[in-house]
């Protein structure tokens, strides 16, 4: 028998409350259907991404194709069900505001993806398509280097919002008949 048991506390009237509260919600969410997104299945059993896996955008798409579970990537076309075509990757910058001085306030960032699904005989899967994202920040000449890792920053989560977005049309694409 332990020397030392420890006492079973109550719970407290919060306690209880809170629990009374919670456990109804996740009930209720649970049998919404409700589940995080995970990964996302594909109509097609190898793709060909037509980007070098060299790239950072080739290497992510690669990525998140793999995690599919249901799709491989070929680098061969020819063996490819569907073939994924990046048909235009642009950046740009816009100016935003002016100080009363006349130097930059603020920028506007703008990134745009184009791309398009053929099947393997080269017909029309998804028709070109173009997804863009737009994210604005405020310049200071007197921090150069850290507004400029800071672009660079923002570049990279809207490329990736770009690749997030143009997964969820290779997932949601189904073959008619």
């Amino acid at each position: 028998m332990p020397l030392f048991r420890p006492r079973a506390r109550p719970l407290s009237r919060r306690a209880f409350l809170l629990t009374g509260l919670l456990l109804p919600a996740a009930t209720a969410l649970g049998g919404c259907g409700f589940r995080l997104r995970g990964p996302q299945r594909m109509e097609f059993a190898t793709l060909h991404v037509g980007v070098p896996a060299q790239t950072e955008l080739g290497a992510q798409l690669r990525r998140l194709v793999a995690t599919s579970d249901s799709t491989i990537v070929v680098e061969d076309p020819a063996e490819a069900e569907a073939r994924l075509q990046i048909l235009a990757n642009a950046r740009g910058r816009e100016i935003l505001s002016l100080t009363g001085a006349g130097k930059v306030r603020e920028y506007q960032l703008n990134q745009s993806l184009r791309f398009q699904l053929l099947d393997k005989a080269g017909k029309t899967l998804i028709p070109p398509t173009t997804l863009s994202a737009r994210r604005d920040y405020n310049f200071d000449e007197d921090a150069v280097l850290g507004k400029a890792q800071e672009e660079e920053m923002l570049y990279r989560d809207m490329q990736d919002d770009l690749v997030q977005q143009l997964m969820r049309r290779l997932s949601a694409y189904r073959r008619s008949g």
